[in-house]
C-alpha cells in the first residue's frame, strides 16, 4: 500500500460564512455544488480545498501561536504581487512581504482565523 499525496485540504474555522465569503471575495475561489453542510469545498486543483467547522474537541481560541503553526499552505495564483496588492489595501494582514523565489513571486498573509498562507505565482 503507497500514499500517493494529498488529496484534499480543510482547514477549521471559526465561522464558516466569513470564511468562505474571504477565500470568495479576497482570493477569488469558486464554491463547488459538491460538499457537506458543515464545510464549504472550493473548486480548486489538483486538490480540492475547503473550510469547515472544528472537529468535536477543537478550540481554535487556544491554538498558539495561532492555528495552524508549523504547517506550510501553499496556494497558487496568476499574480501573487497583485493579489497582494489587493489584500493589504483591504487590511488584510501580510505576515512576509513580496519576494521573488524559485516559486515565483510569493508572499505570506493571515487570513481571518489566524492561518498563515502562503501565495507564489509559478506554474
Amino acid at each position: 500500500m503507497t500514499v500517493t499525496g494529498p488529496d484534499f485540504l480543510a482547514l477549521q474555522v471559526r465561522d464558516l460564512e466569513r470564511a468562505a465569503a474571504f477565500y470568495e471575495g479576497r482570493l477569488g475561489l469558486r464554491r463547488s455544488p459538491a460538499g457537506p453542510p458543515h464545510a464549504v469545498v472550493f473548486d480548486t486543483s489538483p486538490v480540492p480545498f475547503a473550510v469547515r467547522e472544528p472537529l468535536p474537541g477543537v478550540n481554535l481560541d487556544d491554538a498558539t501561536p495561532r492555528p495552524g503553526f508549523g504547517v506550510a499552505l501553499w496556494l497558487h495564483a496568476d499574480d501573487a504581487q497583485g493579489l497582494h496588492d489587493e489584500l493589504a489595501a483591504a487590511g488584510t494582514p501580510i505576515l512576509t512581504a513580496p519576494a521573488d523565489g524559485p516559486f515565483g513571486r510569493t508572499f505570506t498573509f493571515c487570513d481571518p482565523d489566524g492561518y498563515a498562507v502562503t501565495v507564489h505565482d509559478r506554474a
